[in-house]
């Protein structure tokens, strides 16, 4: 495996392991380990696929990093009430 797939690889492997600590009821979707999951697993995923110029999932990863920092964002405000 080279640079790119290993970049993909720890992404995708954080998204699904923010997916599976939700799914078993260990975190919530509204928990900041799962958005900050979400955000750092994105992030790298879409790093990932530009590196291979695979722009379909740029801007799925680039819209999932996005989402999930207005979620940070929502989080933080509403802590801080």
């Amino acid at each position: 495996m080279n640079q790119n797939d290993w970049i993909g690889f720890i992404g995708v492997a954080i998204l699904l392991l923010a997916f599976l600590l939700n799914l078993t009821g260990k975190i919530t979707q509204t928990s900041l380990l799962y958005i900050v999951l979400n955000i750092i697993g994105a992030a790298l995923a879409g790093i990932a696929s530009y590196l291979i110029n695979y722009i379909p999932f740029v801007i799925l990863e680039g819209t999932w990093t996005l989402v999930s920092l207005t979620a940070l964002l929502k989080h933080v405000r509403t802590s801080f009430k």
